[in-house]
């Protein structure tokens, strides 16, 4: 029996790329609606966006308010009349588009299925992640998904993790291991719902949060010996296994 039963994988620049989907979404965001899309303007988008995301995770600003929160001080700084909401509304649609997958994901994913309950859990907003989940093939490698749009809490607040928790029947929480790139969110998310850690930190980045992850990734093949037994890591590869039948 694997040494973790449950993994709460996080979505975005854990499993698909979402720096990438983002610029590809704000470019023809700002295209569609006659706008600056020079790089000054994309660069811009982001630091407001970052920020706002910041102020989310201290839990200092709601979620739907932080969607149009962006481009409306986004529009102010450039001088531009369009309305934010219907900004927002198309950024979604469009990044709901794009699943650019992080390499060796698939196969993380697959062999990590084959051990473990795996629940994604994100902060993202319910249309683009089921969306972008669905257009990778990633969606049937999970047991549930919980977005914060949806069911009205985000990470950090331990909340997000004991509901899926619960509603999954998972009593052990000594055998559930917490995946994902953002120190703030999901580690901070993790420690605060008193469960393990694991930081996938593919760029190689300081860790200067004053957070230590009770394990440190920089390519998602490295779960394999935190997650699986010796005999479970044996079977790493194997083509006749049910997941991978599924995916071919």
């Amino acid at each position: 029996m694997a040494k973790y039963n449950c993994i709460m994988m996080d979505i975005d620049n854990t499993l698909l790329d979402f720096d990438a989907a983002e610029r590809k979404a704000l470019l023809e965001t700002l295209q569609q609606f006659s706008l600056p899309c020079d790089e000054a303007a994309v660069s811009r988008y982001h630091e407001i966006n970052s920020s706002l995301w910041g102020e989310l995770n201290k839990g200092k600003i709601r979620r739907d308010k932080l969607v149009v929160e962006r481009f409306d001080r986004f529009v102010k700084e450039i001088g531009a009349a369009a309305k934010a909401t219907e900004l927002n509304r198309a950024y979604t649609e469009h990044l709901a588009t794009h699943a650019d997958v992080i390499p060796g994901a698939e196969e993380a994913l697959q062999e990590l299925a084959e051990v473990a309950t795996m629940i994604a859990v994100s902060n993202g907003t319910e249309s683009v992640e089921r969306g972008r989940l669905k257009l990778s093939g990633f969606e049937k490698y999970f047991d549930d998904i919980f977005i914060s749009e949806t069911v009205g809490v985000s990470k950090p607040n331990p909340k997000i993790f004991q509901m899926a928790m619960r509603k999954l029947g998972i009593e052990h929480s000594d055998k559930v291991l917490v995946v994902g790139d953002s120190l703030s969110a999901d580690i901070q998310g993790g420690v605060n719902a008193g469960l393990d850690t694991c930081w996938v930190n593919m760029n190689g980045l300081e860790n200067e949060s004053g957070l230590t992850p009770t394990y440190e990734v920089k390519a998602l093949c490295e779960l394999y010996p935190i997650v699986m037994e010796e005999d479970e890591l044996q079977n790493v590869g194997l083509k006749n296994r049910k997941h991978q039948n599924d995916a071919m």
